[in-house]
């Protein structure tokens, strides 16, 4: 049916059928097929499907839709794309009336009936005055939150400034991703896990303002999970529940933090289970954060467990070496300094499982440097970090050396103890064993023992098998010394 047809049987109709449910279903098909090319396919499924033509007679055309709030959400977020496409169809005289389905307490389904605005002028909704006052303060205290929006995201968190390594690649991939195109893609919800310090909250405040600067939405909100369960119990005790449901309703890109705190909140979960819902189906963007997997969290309903899981889960690994040598660089850039290599190392060494910590480190140290105005140099900077990087004099050992090659290879001691031939493994192996004999005491026996029970023989073959790489190849002899060098440094 084309679009010029439905105006011309309007006409018709309106003549010799006062009402006709057989023509409003024709009338209300041609509308949704106008409709279906301007929203995307799951809003469309959601929002229109369950409507369900009634009568025409007069120009005007009545619906049913299945609920109060399914009306005020048509309303609220569809009414442009319905009056144009009636205004196609009927004509500019046309009207639209909603019968709303109302469950009366004694369990008999009613409707009302609300008209919606005339496409040329505007009608006022028919309701008690009690009632349309509280509806036009419900619409101004929205307004009023809409002009103090606050999202209450830190500038400086955003990607630019969030190094990217092998600790945290998806993470950062599935960002960039839904910040390029929030709600419209299948990570949503983004749940991201991992421990404290590791950057969590840097990147999800990365996406928010990612979508921001490229102008997809001005309504992002930040918001931590204490806060919101805050919030809920405040708006319950105040009486504005409804104001703080409907605010949330709203938001277009919506990011909590530290999920796991609503664990055992029974009545919070419940809100965020029907902000979730309304959201998710109006392909707005969610976005979690939590310290472990989401199916390991207890005390949360399974129901939202299920939800939380409709999307995509990336989790964030404590920095390797190299990542968190470039954390201190950028972060030394970020404020105009250089640090000699050493001191470098000798922080990136010693601090192994935080992001935070690490910064911290550059922190106490730059300020530290202020206020004594003293060089840094290393025994400064362990004078000054002390109480965070806990050194102990200490003499070298066997352990100190594999230490320091496990964390220069990403390979465990019991890969280096055990018997596997991988070549990185391999050679690491032999060059921790050249290394002992070198830089320790240790017999080729107890050396042997040290790495996998190895006899001296083994031992002799590796050290010699190192000797004659560093020769021949560039390479090897800087892998050797870049390990000496952080051995150096952590057996200070």
């Amino acid at each position: 049916m084309s679009h010029t047809q439905p105006h011309d049987l309007v006409q018709k109709s309106t003549e010799t059928h006062p009402v006709n449910a057989g023509f409003a279903q024709k009338v209300w098909d041609a509308c949704i097929e106008i409709i279906r090319g301007k929203i995307n396919n799951q809003a469309f499924k959601t929002w229109f499907t369950p409507i369900r033509p009634l009568h025409f007679a007069d120009n005007e055309l009545t619906i049913e839709v299945p609920s109060q709030f399914f009306y005020e959400w048509i309303e609220e977020n569809y009414s442009r794309y319905v009056k144009d496409a009636l205004k196609e169809i009927i004509g500019s005289e046309g009207k639209l009336m909603y019968s709303i389905v109302m469950d009366k307490s004694q369990g008999h389904p009613v409707t009302i009936e609300l008209p919606q605005q005339n496409m040329a002028t505007a009608v006022t909704t028919p309701i008690e005055e009690e009632e349309h006052r509280e509806e036009a303060a419900e619409r101004e205290r929205f307004r009023k939150n809409r002009q103090k929006f606050e999202s209450h995201l830190n500038p400086k968190y955003t990607f630019s400034t969030l190094i990217r390594g092998d600790c945290n690649s998806l993470a950062f991939a599935a960002s960039k991703s839904v910040s390029q195109n929030p709600g419209q893609n299948a990570f949503n919800p983004l749940v991201i896990y991992g421990g404290v310090g590791l950057g969590k909250t840097h990147m999800m405040q990365a996406i928010g303002n990612q979508v921001r600067e490229n102008a997809h939405s001005s309504y992002v909100l930040y918001v931590s999970s204490e806060k919101f369960a805050i919030d809920f119990v405040n708006a319950i005790q105040n009486g504005n529940i409804q104001e703080f449901s409907s605010f949330y309703r709203t938001i277009d890109v919506l990011i909590i933090d530290d999920i796991q705190f609503f664990a055992g909140k029974e009545k919070t979960q419940e809100e965020i289970f029907h902000i979730f819902n309304t959201l998710h189906q109006s392909n707005k963007q969610i976005i979690l954060s939590s310290d472990r997997p989401i199916k390991e969290i207890k005390g949360i309903e399974d129901r939202l467990i299920s939800r939380f899981n409709w999307g995509l889960s990336v989790d964030l690994q404590p920095p390797d070496y190299e990542t968190r040598k470039a954390i201190i660089q950028s972060k030394l850039e970020q404020n105009g300094v250089t640090l000699d290599s050493n001191i470098v190392d000798f922080i990136a060494t010693n601090v192994t499982q935080n992001v935070r910590e690490l910064e911290g480190c550059i922190v106490k140290l730059l300020a530290a440097h202020s206020l004594f105005n003293q060089e840094i140099d290393l025994a400064f900077t362990k004078s000054t970090l002390k109480d965070i990087i806990r050194i102990q004099a200490k003499q070298l050992t066997l352990d100190t050396i594999e230490k320091a090659v496990c964390s220069y290879f990403s390979i465990t001691p019991n890969d280096l103890k055990g018997k596997s031939k991988k070549k990185e493994i391999a050679t690491g192996r032999q060059i921790a064993m050249y290394l002992s004999k070198e830089l320790t005491d240790s017999s080729l026996k107890t050396i042997g023992l040290h790495f996998g029970g190895r006899d001296h023989s083994t031992v002799i073959h590796g050290c010699s098998t190192v000797s004659k790489k560093m020769e021949k190849s560039m390479e090897m002899r800087n892998t050797v010394e870049e390990l000496k060098k952080r051995i150096e440094i952590m057996s200070m």
